[in-house]
């Protein structure tokens, strides 16, 4: 007897960092709830991140209006379903005026500072290990990703861009780090340097790119989508990149991570797993706070962040992650991508409602609605990050 599906609205953040932190909420209610159907609610940027998740419904892309006017107009998306679960990771109000089972909002508790994967965790009221981030991707995304790579040594990417001038170490120690390690003297001697950023990136990274060896630099700036970006890094020997999401991808991919950090928090936003690492200079972040209390000076903050730091930490986590010759790289990524792809072929049947198309609504609002409206306008419960 076929079950009923368990529909799931899920909304999640903003930030691509933030998105990925809490993915592995996602993976876990796949995993435990066979006939969950998810609606995942996202901003713009980080909503392709989704797109191979089992038992996907819809991505809903939410861009932030006038006010509060986006919460209305989620909510008007969205109202007309009884929801199993609703998970929001923004801490809004729009769950309170929906149809629903069992909700799960986030909160900002006081206390220490945690990692926004304990951050997340807590939301459903988890204990011990949380889930660890993880993107679905397909065997074609893979594929391509092989495909752009080709065959060759050891891959070292670098993400050196970011969403602010302050979090951005200089391209020139980009470029010492990666001559030291891809040197005839280097630990990852021979190997090959893989570029990765957005459109926006293209120029800033050109002195990294002429300056590595001509015949082994792929440079997929501007060129490839996130989760192709996140089949890429799955093949990575190692990734180093400034505090972004990207930084994030890289480390749910399985890539060894060293975190370059100076005005943000490692204690909240460190690449997340047993091989992931934060380097950060002399300074700490409280440093950072004094002199730039708002995190919005364009200052290049990471200047005393000196190549020999990175190029030891980078030593030496390439040393504790040796990879087993049994399994390459390229074996890893094609074990866990089949592991992927049973999973979205166990899970439940369609739902009568499956794959709704994401629709703008115009119909007229009814005094009712007004009521919400205004609710949702007044409502103060903060928000995860800004939309």
């Amino acid at each position: 007897m076929t079950q009923r599906a368990f529909p799931i609205l899920f909304i999640t953040a903003t930030r691509i960092g933030d998105a990925v932190l809490s993915s592995g909420l996602i993976r876990m209610l796949a995993d435990q709830i066979p006939n969950a159907r998810f609606t995942i609610v996202s901003g713009p940027l980080a909503a392709p991140l989704f797109a191979h998740v089992p038992g996907l419904d819809r991505v809903i892309v939410m861009e932030k209006g006038k006010g509060k006017g986006h919460w209305f107009k989620l909510w008007r998306q969205v109202r007309h379903k009884k929801w199993s679960l609703i998970v929001d990771l923004r801490g809004s109000a729009t769950a309170l005026f929906l149809r629903r089972e069992k909700r799960a909002i986030w909160k900002k508790l006081p206390g220490e500072v945690v990692h926004k994967v304990v951050d997340a965790a807590r939301t459903l009221k988890l204990e011990g290990d949380p889930p660890a981030p993880h993107l679905y991707i397909t065997p074609e995304v893979q594929a391509l990703a092989d495909e752009l790579l080709g065959e060759g040594g050891p891959i070292l990417a670098m993400g050196p861009a970011s969403n602010w001038v302050g979090k951005v170490w200089p391209i020139e120690r980009f470029t010492q780090t990666a001559a030291q390690l891809l040197g005839k003297d280097g630990p990852m001697a021979g190997g090959r340097l893989l570029i990765l950023g957005g459109p926006e990136d293209t120029r800033m990274v050109e002195e990294l790119r002429m300056a590595s060896a001509r015949g082994r630099t792929i440079d997929l700036t501007g060129k490839v989508d996130l989760l192709t970006a996140y089949a890429c890094l799955r093949r990575a020997r190692l990734f180093i990149g400034n505090d972004s999401g990207l930084m994030h991808i890289a480390a749910a991919a399985g890539a060894p991570t060293i975190g370059l950090f100076g005005p943000s928090d490692e204690r909240r936003y460190a690449p997340w797993g047993d091989k992931a690492v934060a380097v950060r200079g002399p300074r700490s972040f409280d440093q950072f706070l004094a002199i730039d209390p708002d995190l919005t000076q364009a200052i290049r903050h990471m200047s005393d962040l000196p190549v020999a730091t990175v190029v030891k930490a980078a030593k030496a986590l390439l040393t504790r992650t040796e990879p087993s010759a049994e399994v390459s790289p390229e074996e890893a990524a094609v074990v866990e991508t089949i592991a992927d792809e049973a999973v979205g072929a166990e899970e439940a049947p369609p739902s009568t409602d499956a794959v709704e198309p994401v629709v703008e609504i115009t119909e007229e609002v009814s005094p009712q609605e007004e009521v919400v409206q205004e609710a949702l306008a007044e409502e103060r419960v903060p928000e995860r990050d800004p939309s």
